[in-house]
């Protein structure tokens, strides 16, 4: 995703730190610089953003590149050895003014501080996002588990949460420059506030966030661990309806021996009577989940659970990752699935998943959704179903209108006002 000076991978938080940094870069005068905002979930991402560093290079030779996120913070030397890099930050440093002040006076070349060392967050107060009609606004970072197939720890440190305060002003800033959707973001969202006070956690944040933002229309959650969620949590998600009714879940497997392996906190019997409550209560809601296909060990059955867990808790919004064996993640040391049985378990599972996603349209059709309008008369309902709206007008970015669906396709609803 290109943003003005930058080019972002990967997650939400990602997106959010983008923002920030552009400013840094505008206010540091840094015009003839491209920033590559890394990601590093899976070999084939950080591959990626090598690749595209270099055809970027080869296409505009003159400009001078900077390279962070989480694939530049655990393999710093790869974009070191790289002749195209001019400076490699880390993502400590990233969220720095001073870092890009001394890029601008040429006083620093590289900097990749110990993220492990860092025990807070610096709230960062922005007013605008390029080319989004939501907000992003980071709550946590870090994450405190260590599952075996994971290294973002690794590139994000451990689990740290901004204070309640700074997130209210952050969301009235955004609200009063007109931004109807707020999601919150971080590593591990259902860790946030112990580090703060054992007495804070996510329910309570999402509460004094509702009580105290009163023009907010719509509250968005990005991904949770279902394990994790408390009762005051759950009865907000439950019944709360500026939270939007979409919920992506951190789920991996639906099997309880890789779900062990994986050394995972949940089950997946906790996982279908979390989905199946929140069903009851809210009938609207659609659940998306993560899922990896060919996690060393699995067997067909195991493969099979995964499967059939789609169904049992009615997930419709897939992201599929087939399994990467990444350095300094244990699972890489499992013995390993042969990589054409990944290949077709994850084509099984992305199949299963546009099945659920073709159903889930065609069960919409009739009736009414409120979209948030994006570009190009494109938006998104409450539970995140992408909508294209004919209007004989151009729609305006950034508001909520009902909207009659009339038909669909394969990647979106077709509707009208």
């Amino acid at each position: 995703m290109l943003s003005k000076n930058i080019i972002t991978y990967g997650c939400r938080l990602n997106i959010y730190e983008s923002e920030v940094m552009q400013k840094h870069l505008e206010k540091a005068n840094l015009k003839n610089y491209i920033l590559f905002n890394s990601c590093s979930v899976t070999n084939e991402a950080k591959k990626k953003v090598i690749d595209d560093i270099r055809k970027f290079k080869k296409k505009y030779p003159n400009k001078k590149i900077i390279v962070t996120g989480c694939a530049s913070q655990i393999d710093s030397k790869t974009f070191l050895s790289m002749s195209e890099v001019d400076h490699v930050i880390g993502n400590k440093e990233k969220m720095e003014f001073e870092t890009f002040l001394k890029i601008s006076n040429e006083k620093i070349a590289n900097k990749i501080s110990d993220i492990m060392e860092l025990k807070t967050i610096a709230p960062q107060f922005i007013e605008s996002f390029e080319n989004h009609s939501r907000a992003f606004i980071q709550i946590q970072n870090g994450c405190d588990h260590r599952c075996t197939f994971c290294t973002i720890p690794y590139g994000r440190g451990n689990s740290r949460s901004l204070p309640i305060n700074n997130i209210i002003e952050q969301i009235k800033i955004l609200n009063e420059k007109g931004f109807n959707e707020i999601i919150l973001t971080g590593v591990d969202l259902t860790s946030y506030g112990p580090d703060l006070d054992e007495k804070v956690n996510l329910g309570k944040l999402v509460e004094a966030i509702l009580k105290n933002n009163k023009e907010l229309k719509r509250l968005r959650l990005s991904s949770l661990d279902s394990i994790e969620i408390d009762s005051l949590l759950f009865e907000i998600l439950s019944s709360e309806k500026r939270v939007m009714p979409h919920f992506h879940l951190s789920m991996q497997s639906g099997d309880n021996m890789v779900l062990k392996r994986m050394k995972r906190r949940h089950q997946r019997e906790h996982a279908i009577d979390f989905c199946n409550k929140i069903k009851l209560a809210r009938p609207e809601v659609i659940f998306g989940a993560d899922l990896i296909a060919g996690f060393p060990t699995e067997t067909e059955e195991m493969f099979h659970n995964t499967l059939k867990i789609i169904d049992e808790c009615d997930l419709t919004l897939l992201h599929i990752f087939p399994f990467s064996p990444m350095e300094k993640a244990p699972a890489s040391k499992m013995p390993q699935v042969p990589k054409n049985i990944i290949k077709e378990r994850a084509k099984i599972l992305r199949e299963k998943g546009q099945l659920k996603m073709k159903d889930k349209f065609k069960d919409t059709v009739g009736k009414t959704l409120n979209v948030l309008t994006e570009k190009n008369s494109f938006g998104y309902s409450e539970n995140y179903l992408k909508v294209k709206i004919s209007s004989k007008n151009s729609l305006k970015e950034g508001q909520i209108i009902p909207a009659q669906i009339t038909g669909y396709n394969p990647n979106h609803l077709e509707a009208t006002i």
